[in-house]
């Protein structure tokens, strides 16, 4: 039985960096009616809303970029945590304001967007939530890396995640876990965005992680972690990699069920996954309370 989407109940604001930018941004989050899905405003230029969807993904190589195909000034990065943050809180529908080109990094993780939105409130919303059922696996590979999906006979997400660096104080580890309010924020809330070292200098002068620090981002030196508090848990690196991976995922523009295997999978690979599933009529069925613009449109075509 389909339990019905929500949004928030009143809105909050917050501010903080931008980790790419270094660029201080307000963020504001707003309650939106049904069918709305996650849509992103920037507020400081003339822009069109950005609906929050697998296809409007225009870059994927530090951070999830969302864009508009027609004015390419029009684009909101860094969106990874805060859409997992809003996966994990069961969040279906809200307008997210910013007044910058990124939505600030504040500790690296989902930890201060799911304290926001436990402050703004769930309201649940008089209509079916919008699903999405794996029918058949679907996987995409680079190299020795790859991401899957699976069906599953459940009502959940499963998700499976494995990372291996040669930097020895992440190493090769593995995580398991099905996705539901509590697990998520047991278990990967928390867990904080990570850099080598060695890559702090080149990133920096690329223009990027001008405001990447010691606050919100785990910094390794093969064996060493540089940050003076430490991990929250020995394992946070792969923790984060699920955490990222299922804030890609609820770009899917509905609840996906089946299950997630990630094998060194990052942003690019996520995204990818989703275009090939949506690819494939056969690889998936939604279901719902009424027809949605993606059921239509794809029985149209």
């Amino acid at each position: 039985m389909l339990t019905n989407q929500a949004t928030l109940r009143s809105p909050i604001t917050c501010s903080g960096v931008g980790l790419h930018t270094g660029r201080s941004i307000k963020l504001r989050m707003e309650p939106a009616p049904a069918g709305t899905g996650i849509v992103f405003q920037r507020t400081d230029i003339a822009a069109s809303p950005i609906l929050a969807r697998y296809d409007n993904v225009v870059e994927t190589r530090l951070s999830t970029v969302i864009g508009d195909h027609d004015n390419r000034n029009n684009r909101v990065a860094t969106i990874e945590h805060l859409m997992s943050a809003l996966s994990g809180k069961a969040i279906d529908n809200a307008k997210i304001f910013v007044d910058g080109p990124e939505v600030p990094v504040l500790d690296g993780s989902a930890a201060d967007f799911l304290f926001l939105l436990d402050c703004a409130g769930r309201l649940e919303q008089d209509t079916p939530r919008r699903e999405i059922i794996i029918t058949r696996p679907v996987r995409v590979q680079e190299g020795d890396a790859f991401a899957e999906l699976h069906p599953l006979a459940g009502n959940n997400l499963s998700l499976h995640m494995t990372i291996d660096f040669p930097a020895r104080a992440i190493g090769r580890q593995c995580l398991s876990l099905h996705l539901s309010e509590a697990t998520f924020r047991q278990e990967l809330s928390f867990s904080r965005t990570f850099t080598n070292r060695q890559e702090i200098d080149a990133l920096q002068a690329s223009g990027l992680a001008r405001g990447g620090s010691l606050d919100n981002a785990i910094v390794v030196d093969e064996e060493k972690i540089l940050n003076p508090t430490g991990l929250r848990k020995t394992d946070e690196f792969v923790r984060h990699k699920l955490l990222d991976a299922v804030g890609d995922l609820f770009l899917a523009g509905a609840r996906l069920r089946g299950t997630f295997v990630g094998h060194k999978s990052g942003h690019h690979l996520n995204n990818q996954l989703l275009r090939t599933l949506f690819a494939d009529q056969n690889s998936w069925r939604e279901i719902s309370g009424a027809k949605s613009s993606m059921e239509t449109s794809r029985q149209a075509a």
